[in-house]
């Protein structure tokens, strides 16, 4: 009689409260450069699909695996936008939606940014508009763009070549008259100079250098820009931060403090290889910080299609600066992001 009160309890309490559930790594069966957008109980997602951009939905980042999802853009052909449809990021921004992504005519040093206006509630509905190209007067290379608005000023950091050739990418930062036009020059605010940041060449000899996939975070009084190293066709890809004070002056290159380690690298171990292009998301109740990242089950499966995409809470150090911990093994039981109570308004 006991046991059934007890039952009768635990099943009353349920009825109000929302039950821990878990998740495993990977949260789809492959796809690179995973982007999530949490709003309205809902987390978009996007990654990297080659021709066009498409995007998920879902109350869960387990339910990705069965969430619903479209395309929301593909290029016309023959467009100087029409192939290698790079790292698009969905984002809300000033009551509109804005999806940012790289692509070029078919030749990789054609690469350039670009981004599409959608005016509706539901990035999932309505009419995406194309905006056109996002560049400042140098207009050159670039890659793997990433928005953020501070105070009321929209920054764009991307990844990028100084001239035409490649054999260096580096990190680049410019400010915006609004989600589409850039205001002013770039500023190049890092460099390749470590040794874990140069692993990799082109495959003829020629050694290249690379600091790409750029994310802005944001926490207390800093600011963090978490980006991906080394050639994304290696083992050793893995993530770095630049942080500075978020009343600096974010333009100039001296306000950055580059990491002389990596943050987030592989785990032999836990059987993760070349993790990086980052995203971040917080958990439904504010309370977490999640990083989503993709990663290699195997060393030597390079930059192709065995990249997944997978999700783990990081925490802070006590100088404020993020720590991500080690990658988590594939198949372990990860706790879902944190949610409110079902009966919290």
């Amino acid at each position: 009689m006991r046991m059934k009160y007890i039952l009768i309890l635990l099943l009353a309490i349920g009825s109000h409260l929302s039950w821990a559930q878990t998740f495993t790594n990977p949260l789809l069966p492959s796809g690179a450069d995973p982007y999530s957008f949490y709003k309205g109980g809902f987390y978009y997602y996007t990654h990297t699909t080659g021709n066009r951009i498409d995007l998920w939905k879902s109350k869960t980042i387990e339910g990705l695996k069965t969430a619903a999802h479209k395309t929301i853009w593909k290029a016309p052909a023959n467009s100087p936008y029409s192939k290698e449809i790079w790292a698009p990021e969905v984002m809300f921004i000033r009551g509109k939606w804005y999806a940012y992504f790289a692509a070029d005519d078919g030749k990789n040093e054609n690469h350039r940014l670009y981004v599409l206006e959608n005016s509706s509630a539901d990035p999932m509905e309505g009419e995406w508009l194309f905006k056109g190209k996002v560049s400042d007067p140098a207009d050159k290379w670039a890659i793997d763009g990433d928005v953020v608005d501070i105070k009321g000023q929209l920054y764009m950091i991307w990844s990028g070549w100084e001239g035409d050739v490649n054999g260096k990418q580096e990190i680049f930062i410019a400010k915006l008259k609004n989600p589409w036009t850039v205001d002013g020059k770039r500023v190049k605010i890092s460099s390749p100079k470590y040794e874990w940041e140069k692993n990799g060449d082109l495959g003829h000899g020629e050694h290249v250098d690379v600091n790409e996939g750029p994310q802005f975070l944001i926490h207390g009084d800093k600011i963090f820009i978490v980006y991906s190293a080394s050639g994304c066709w290696t083992d050793f890809y893995a993530l770095g931060t630049l942080t500075a004070s978020l009343s600096g002056s974010l333009l100039d290159p001296a306000s950055w403090t580059k990491s002389s380690q990596p943050v987030f690298q592989r785990s032999v171990a836990n059987s993760v290889y070349a993790p990086g292009h980052n995203s971040f998301f917080k958990s439904p109740d504010g309370k977490e910080d999640w990083i989503l990242y993709h990663a290699n089950d195997q060393p030597g499966q390079g930059c192709g299609g065995f990249r997944s995409p997978r999700a783990q809470k990081f925490t802070w150090n006590a100088d404020g600066t993020p720590n991500f911990g080690i990658p988590v093994k594939k198949g372990e039981a990860i706790s879902s992001p944190s949610t409110k109570l079902k009966t919290d308004k």
